[in-house]
């Protein structure tokens, strides 16, 4: 099972790859916008994605198409204002709207392709009228490098991020067009139960181990998979470690997580078994309260791993 970081900036490589990160499964290009006045030009951009596949040396590196709005605004950006953000114009949707700024970001991870293991991810999918959409922009792209003369990987591999519960149901018809699913938790069990996390009054009904939550991690790994796609993990989800063994029994193929979060997930992981923890996750399933599901969890990782989990984890400096 691969672990991977996510990362935001392309100085955040060494850290990753210090903590033992195999990959970047999740590269933000958030803060690209966000950090000055005015758009990034596809000049900066390249050479910002340039640069985290060179220092990967091989490794691969998804890098998430432009995933503004909800609560992530850029200064550069006429954002109209409205009443349910999180549930507007935002991320892939914005990008189809605004063309010329998406065509600049494709141009950018398509020439950094060239010097890396570089794959696109598209964010907040809600069916696959909208995956095409995006498709057919990135091949237009495609085309009008290729008559430049630029340098790319012609088989870049396109994958799209799982967070909203449409995309669940329509998973086995989204793995036709997608070379790899990626579920974002943070949105998909916002999105799933309701619950706006930021709130209050509500946040402690923002429950990762609620049994719509698992079940839906299992239906989404299983439509994958059965298309011959691998399905990844990049939200808060997949670096807790508490929760790794079940992700591992419910069959996801790699997790991205805060390169601090690195060395525990991996301690977990080398003393999990698939196996056993593919029949622990079955019985998760069965249960009908996120409370049963924690109970049941802190029974068989306090039976398997309390060292682990009660350990202090080392730092860099002490990695070597």
């Amino acid at each position: 099972l691969e672990v991977g970081a996510n990362i935001e900036l392309a100085e955040e490589v060494a850290t990753a790859l210090t903590y033992g990160a195999e990959a970047v499964g999740l590269f933000r290009t958030e803060f690209l916008y966000i950090s000055q006045k005015t758009l990034p030009t596809e000049e900066e951009l390249f050479a910002n994605f340039k640069a985290v596949a060179q220092r990967l040396d091989g490794r691969p590196v998804n890098i998430r198409t432009l995933d503004i709005g909800g609560d992530k605004f850029a200064s550069s950006m006429e954002l109209a204002p409205e009443i349910n953000p999180a549930l507007g114009l935002r991320a892939i949707r914005y990008c189809l709207k605004e063309q010329g700024l998406f065509r600049t970001q494709l141009r950018a991870i398509l020439r950094a392709s060239a010097y890396g293991k570089v794959r696109v991810m598209f964010p907040l999918i809600s069916g696959v009228g909208e995956l095409l959409q995006a498709r057919a922009v990135l091949e237009q792209v495609q085309q009008e490098l290729a008559d430049q003369g630029q340098a790319f990987d012609p088989k870049l591999k396109v994958g799209i991020m799982i967070e909203v519960p449409s995309a669940v149901a329509v998973a086995d018809l989204l793995a036709c067009h997608a070379d790899f699913f990626s579920i974002g938790t943070n949105d998909l069990i916002q999105y799933s139960l309701a619950i706006d996390r930021v709130n209050e009054y509500v946040a402690h009904l923002y429950q990762p181990l609620h049994p719509a939550v698992l079940r839906m991690i299992r239906q989404v790994v299983d439509a994958g998979h059965a298309a011959g796609i691998p399905v990844a993990m990049c939200g808060e989800m997949a670096g807790d470690a508490r929760a790794v063994p079940l992700l591992l029994g419910l069959g996801l193929d790699s997790l991205s997580m805060n390169p601090l979060a690195i060395p525990r997930v991996k301690q977990v992981l080398r003393l999990a078994s698939a196996k056993e923890w593919g029949r622990l996750a079955k019985s998760a399933l069965g249960f009908a309260t996120a409370a049963e599901v924690s109970r049941f969890m802190e029974k068989e990782l306090s039976a398997r791993f309390s060292d682990v989990l009660a350990a202090r984890v080392p730092l860099p400096a002490e990695m070597g």
